[in-house]
């Protein structure tokens, strides 16, 4: 897992030790890096309440029975056993456990978002600055900042090809069955449980939006969007009373039915993440997962599942200069997180789609195609690239090699609460004086 074909700097004397405290998908991603570089970085202890997940995670790692840990909280109470901390938990835990292991003065990497409140958003940016932490890292898992195409795009924005920003479209094409194993049936699906849509999905891509223009603040923020399907009252009527896919005589023309998600390719990589949600084994045969679908949530009809998140939503963004900056998430594409994003410039227009990017000039009328080198497909290479940059940030005890600081990361959150707030209420948001009232706290 390199990026440019590079590994992490040396600490020249010893692996960075590390903790993973939240041993599901990302949690997983985040600490594979170290498999690549074990003489530089070494994970030492797991904090999971999965007995699975906690023995798949010390296999890997060789970590000892006493550093295997089902409660976070219990990592906390030993005091500081490692250099740093990945912070996997869900997003309801992020703030409680960064300012625990702040007070240890750990390097924290912490996966997106920061929290699921302005109130925690804003003290995890205080926590993470407070004097333990003096010296050391704070990084989110922003991770689209850090892939190499991301990286390359910046670079042209920086290099005045394109002039002045005029304006910035990006999507989100979540896709269908993404959507309905994440937010309508899974982890994400409640917001009281978990937070809205667009901070748990979108939030680094609104944030994405800050990093092509530079941290620049929007004068105004204005958004749409709505839990347009996945409800009772759109449930079709051949479906009659079935809760579950396994009881519908309708499943077999359901586009969003549990058993075409799950079981048609348990074992493939194509969906082997979203299987991997359903049944803790190390084997995930047809029967397994039929069993575990038969009573789990994953089993349930898509419009009886309970969710209060929404399935599509646009935000847009004005700039006081008069520059403007789109977001498009649907739950309903085929497409499955393949981003594309359109800059349009005084100079030339930038079009791309997480893969390659072609600039065209205005003045000479000429294209040219950038195709950044990715050798990890994860985030367009993004994973790798965030791993990477914050152990070498570590190794040097040094936030700037991040590029950003928890002031930015609370910034790009607080646009993401006044999208929401302008969905909710239906007015646009002046974000100055939002994002003033939020510092400033009740």
């Amino acid at each position: 897992m390199t990026i440019n074909g590079e590994g992490p700097k040396t600490n020249g004397h010893r692996p960075v030790t590390t903790i993973v405290v939240g041993a599901g998908m990302r949690g997983k991603v985040y600490a594979t890096y170290a498999l690549e570089y074990p003489h530089l970085i070494k994970i030492t202890a797991v904090a999971d309440p999965s007995i699975f997940r906690r023995k798949q995670m010390a296999k890997a790692h060789g970590i000892p029975q006493d550093m295997m840990y089902e409660r976070w909280e219990d990592v906390v109470k030993s005091g500081k056993v490692a250099d740093a901390v990945i912070i996997g938990l869900q997003d309801a835990l992020h703030a409680s456990a960064v300012a625990a292991f702040a007070k240890w003065g750990y390097h924290i990497l912490c996966e997106k978002p920061m929290a699921t409140s302005i109130a925690d958003c804003v003290a995890m940016a205080r926590d993470v600055t407070s004097e333990p932490m003096q010296g050391k890292v704070f990084a989110i898992g922003h991770v689209m900042r850090y892939s190499p195409y991301n990286q390359a795009i910046k670079k042209v924005i920086e290099s005045g090809v394109l002039g002045e920003i005029v304006d910035v479209q990006h999507t989100e094409p979540v896709g269908n069955q993404h959507f309905a194993h994440s937010f309508v049936r899974g982890n994400w699906s409640n917001e009281k449980q978990s937070t809205f849509t667009l901070m748990s999905k979108c939030c680094h891509d609104l944030d994405i939006i800050s990093f092509y223009m530079s941290g620049r603040t929007p004068s105004r923020v204005h958004s749409f969007g709505s839990l347009f399907l996945f409800n009772k009252a759109r449930k079709p009527k051949e479906a009659g009373k079935a809760t579950r896919c396994f009881d519908c005589q309708f499943e077999s023309q359901c586009g969003w039915s549990a058993k075409k998600i799950y079981m048609e390719r348990p074992d493939e990589d194509y969906n082997h993440w979203m299987v991997s949600a359903v049944v803790d084994a190390e084997v995930m045969d047809i029967e397994t997962v039929a069993d575990a679908l038969k009573t789990s949530r994953y089993g349930q009809c898509v419009y009886e599942a309970g969710n209060d998140v929404v399935d599509h939503q646009t935000v847009t963004l004005e700039y006081p200069d008069g520059a403007t900056a789109s977001i498009v998430m649907s739950a309903f594409s085929e497409a499955e997180c393949e981003r594309k994003t359109r800059i349009a410039g005084t100079k030339g227009e930038l079009i791309g789609d997480m893969e390659s990017f072609t600039v065209f000039d205005f003045l000479t009328r000429e294209k040219k195609v950038y195709r950044p080198e990715v050798l990890d497909e994860s985030h367009g290479g993004g994973d790798a690239g965030l791993s990477k940059t914050f152990f070498d940030a570590v190794v040097a005890s040094d936030q700037t090699i991040l590029g950003i600081t928890s002031e930015d990361v609370l910034h790009s959150h607080l646009i993401v609460f006044a999208a929401e707030q302008s969905r909710r209420t239906g007015s646009t948001v002046d974000f100055v004086e939002f994002k003033r009232n939020a510092l400033q706290g009740p």
